[in-house]
């Protein structure tokens, strides 16, 4: 019955937003208030019985509601106003195009792909992902702009990347918090995880994105201006560069400085303030504004206009984003996923399988990788001890179901529906599935290194 009313409510959300026209804003939070009233109908004695709080009222429906907006909020609407005044100033400034017309020369138009990929993999390992989604994403529309590729064939070998570091390799948080669940060596972590997240995301980068070619569809361009600029008014390729990876050198060094510094040492707490995403954000950006702005001839009125116009047109999007979060929220509250992970404990798998549908089954009633994969490892963790499993590649199983089938209930699905401009099935037949190949490869990659380790 639970897992039948959320079924329902996916069902009438697709319904609402696509033959609708309902904004998909009001049609998350309508549904997620209706999903919840209706697991608060089920009588008390069949929901205790089925492991689902059997305390869940309408008004705590509302106030799940409003939890899992703010907290969404809390952590993404920092990181994405940051994020789009620097993507801004990246884009207006012409590093974007200087960037672009360097990667064209370096690949050429039938590797645009492969350029992508390593770029994504780069500036992904040490980001959170929704950080670096929003550094790449001028890049992606600027390439999109002066090629005239369409902007799936693009973007999808750059999201891709970021996705396989978020979900597989250390040091990013996630990866690094379910290491520590299970008590794995990060190195090995890193080790086992680097040839697997190449080999993932070539086939769920460049390998599937070559099958979007043919899918046309028109980019928000409204979210960055990107513009051509005369030669002699362009910063050159280094300064573009640098300035654009100021977060990721700013959060990879913190990295180093705080695994190989005691906690109580004054340089890991510097280094550990300005490595947290939102400041490393926020420095970058003002060092932006210098390096980009002022020192190129703009004034503070003009560039602080643009800045201004940047999250006007990402506005929307944190919206949906928190709505997402609301209908994560509900389905948490209501003991929708200790329900799925109680039907996944009562059957014989192996551990690897086991800890990989867990997270699985987790991210598709939940949304969240980040909150599926340490869930799931913290539910699975007894299975180092009790099974003899292979620690450093349960951290990977896991990672990897923590990605499969992103879909309506997800703030990332809409981050890349937003951004990229696209229809709801066209999200799911992009998005979803590479999110979804991501994870089998991982799967089937810790099952087969099983056989060796």
């Amino acid at each position: 019955m639970p897992l039948l009313i959320v079924l329902l409510g996916i069902a009438v959300l697709l319904l609402l937003i696509i033959y609708g026209k309902i904004n998909t804003f009001l049609a998350l939070i309508l549904v997620a208030m209706g999903v919840g009233i209706g697991i608060s109908l089920i009588p008390d004695e069949v929901a205790k019985q089925l492991g689902i709080n059997a305390d869940m009222t309408p008004l705590t429906v509302v106030k799940s509601i409003q939890f899992g907006v703010g907290d969404t909020l809390s952590t993404l609407a920092l990181v994405l106003g940051f994020g789009a005044m620097f993507g801004a100033i990246i884009a207006e400034s012409g590093a974007a195009q200087v960037i672009t017309n360097r990667l064209i020369r370096a690949f050429g138009m039938k590797r645009i792909p492969w350029a992508m990929v390593l770029t994504g993999f780069i500036v992904g390992i040490p980001l959170f992902y929704n950080v670096g989604f929003l550094m790449v994403i001028p890049i992606i529309f600027a390439v999109t702009k002066v090629t005239g590729l369409p902007i799936l064939y693009v973007g999808i070998p750059m999201v891709s990347a970021l996705s396989v570091t978020h979900g597989f390799l250390p040091p990013h948080p996630s990866p690094v918090a379910i290491v520590q669940l299970y008590k794995a060596d990060t190195n090995l972590t890193l080790l086992y995880g680097l040839p697997l997240a190449m080999i993932t995301v070539i086939v769920a980068g460049p390998v599937f994105g070559s099958t979007l070619r043919k899918q046309l569809t028109t980019p928000n361009f409204d979210l960055y201006k990107i513009r051509e600029i005369p030669s002699e008014q362009l910063p050159s390729f280094w300064v573009s560069v640098l300035t654009g990876l100021t977060p990721v050198l700013l959060m990879t060094l913190a990295a180093i400085v705080t695994l190989t510094l005691p906690a109580d040492s004054p340089v890991y707490q510097v280094f550990a303030f300005i490595g947290d995403p939102i400041m490393a954000l926020f420095l970058s950006l003002w060092i932006a504004i210098y390096i980009l702005g002022t020192r190129l001839g703009r004034s503070m009125g003009d560039m602080m206009d643009s800045l201004t116009d940047a999250v006007k047109a990402s506005a929307m999007i944190l919206l949906i984003i928190a709505a997402g979060g609301a209908f994560k929220q509900v389905l948490i509250d209501s003991g929708i996923s200790e329900y799925i992970v109680e039907l996944m404990k009562s059957t014989q798998m192996s551990p690897i399988v086991l800890a990989w549908s867990t997270a699985a089954a987790l991210r598709v009633a939940l949304g969240s990788a980040t909150v599926a994969g340490m869930t799931a490892a913290g539910i699975t963790a007894p299975l180092v001890t009790t099974t003899g499993a292979n620690p450093e590649l349960l951290v990977l199983a896991t990672g990897a179901g923590s990605l499969v089938l992103s879909h309506v209930n997800d703030p990332g699905f809409w981050l890349f529906k937003e951004y990229f401009n696209l229809s709801i099935a066209q999200t799911l037949r992009s998005w979803t599935v590479m999110e979804t190949i991501v994870a089998v490869f991982g799967l089937v990659g810790c099952l087969l290194m099983d056989m060796f380790l």
